[in-house]
């Protein structure tokens, strides 16, 4: 889509953070004011809206096939999990020439398919709070916040554009895609009483971004002015796998032996990678995938443990798996140790887990991380000394190993936090107010 410079937009303006595991939306109207767009309804979680489909078999519905987004899919799913298809961090393909479709039951869905189907729900969930701009109406601009770097394995920005492109055109006629953390850098602007350079750093669920941006005082003709960013497909997914790998795949027949005629091969690692792939892992539930585990666990020298892999795909345990995952991350954020329970049909698993474990799984994933930070540093032409505040955003931020890269860095004094899942949608709705929009745009 064109981008153009405008005047003040009139019309109100949506900023909309479409996230790997969450997605908030705020709405701007007034100059400099803008609020979250809540979602209504039994099921709703205030202004938080969990980036997730399910689907399920339903005569009534056009194409036999219904579908709902948000905390509704997930109680879908967990009422009915062996009749349905349950879709979540799909964001994480965008970029992705593997990625082509996902099969759900009989229908083939492309990624914009998905993306449309989830911004309805979306939508209808928000009491047509996405439609409306201030005093209700189209909202005469919306900005979609993008990471620096998107997820995957060689990631391509230009088939990620069009295939926003194509998941937005029903949305609203002028979009623009602005990075993520300049969005939460515009947010935390708005909290400075003086000029200050900054930099934010925005840890979502697929991808950590950064940018370096410089504030100018209040009242300023340009209040922010980006000098740089950078980004690396590592974040709260990556750190969940990281759990998952070391704690649950090993119990699952991981690193495992299997006799083929007269010799012993190592169980597939491609079984074990579907674990944390979300395109996979929910779709691994076929006839083909079943028989060739169930001829696996026959072969294997472990059976027990191919049986237990077997019963986390039939049972479709893969939410209330990575579900307790996130509990064992999270609380390992506030203590130094923790211990993991999960229990269902075929699956249970006890064990102890300290904080140092943890931070010994994901040491290489924090050393890329680190990288990326000296990256944008070296493209916004600034040094550490030069940084005047850090604003930390987005949920794992607030995990130990994370911050203390910043406070090392930058000493615990320059670092602030605060709105981890909502100041990007925030910043993004008061960046569309800006007359030059264009100065936002990031380059896909």
């Amino acid at each position: 889509m064109q981008q153009v410079a405008m005047q003040q937009p009139v019309g109100g303006v949506l900023g909309l953070d479409f996230g790997t595991t969450n997605s908030v939306v705020a709405r701007a109207g007034a100059p400099g004011v803008s609020a979250l767009v809540d979602f209504r309804g039994d099921k709703a979680t205030g202004a938080v809206f969990r980036s997730a489909l399910c689907f399920w078999h339903d005569d009534e519905v056009k194409g036999g096939l219904a579908h709902e987004a948000g905390p509704w899919a997930i109680a879908e799913y967990l009422d009915f999990p062996q009749d349905s298809r349950f879709i979540q961090s799909f964001k994480t393909v965008a970029a992705s020439h593997l990625f082509e479709h996902a099969t759900v039951f009989d229908k083939r869905y492309r990624f914009e398919d998905l993306g449309a189907m989830f911004l309805a729900r979306m939508a209808a969930h928000a009491d047509g709070g996405l439609n409306g701009g201030a005093g209700g109406g189209t909202p005469a601009r919306i900005v979609v916040g993008v990471p620096v770097e998107f997820a995957g394995f060689r990631p391509d920005p230009a088939l990620a554009r069009t295939r926003y492109d194509r998941m937005f055109q029903s949305v609203g006629t002028e979009i623009h895609y602005v990075y993520e953390p300049l969005g939460a850098a515009f947010s935390y602007a708005s909290r400075l009483t003086e000029p200050a350079t900054i930099l934010v750093a925005d840890f979502g669920g697929g991808t950590s971004d950064f940018s370096i941006v410089r504030v100018a005082e209040p009242g300023a003709a340009r209040r922010c002015t980006p000098l740089g960013s950078a980004g690396v497909g590592i974040a709260g997914d990556r750190f969940d796998y990281r759990i998952l790998d070391n704690l649950v795949l090993p119990m699952l027949g991981k690193g495992g032996r299997y006799r083929s005629f007269d010799k012993l091969l190592d169980i597939p690692l491609s079984f074990f990678s579907d674990f944390g792939d979300w395109s996979r892992l929910a779709l691994m539930r076929n006839a083909r995938t079943m028989d060739a585990l169930h001829r696996l666990k026959a072969a294997a020298l472990d059976p027990a443990a191919v049986g237990r892999m077997i019963a986390v795909i039939e049972g479709e345990l893969g939410y209330p798996l990575y579900d307790a995952v996130g509990r064992l991350k999270r609380q390992l954020s506030t203590d130094p140790a923790a211990h993991f329970h999960f229990k269902a049909p075929g699956l249970t698993i006890d064990a102890d887990v300290t904080r140092a474990d943890f931070e010994t799984w994901i040491a290489p994933d924090i050393a890329r991380i680190e990288d990326t930070v000296d990256t944008a540093l070296a493209r916004a032409g600034t040094t550490p000394d030069q940084i005047d505040r850090v604003f930390l955003t987005g949920g794992s931020s607030l995990i130990p190993a994370i911050r203390h890269i910043f406070d090392s860095r930058f000493g615990p004094e320059r670092i602030a936090t605060g709105g981890e899942l909502t100041s990007i949608a925030h910043g993004l709705a008061l960046i569309g107010q800006e007359p030059r929009i264009e100065d936002w745009v990031a380059a896909l």
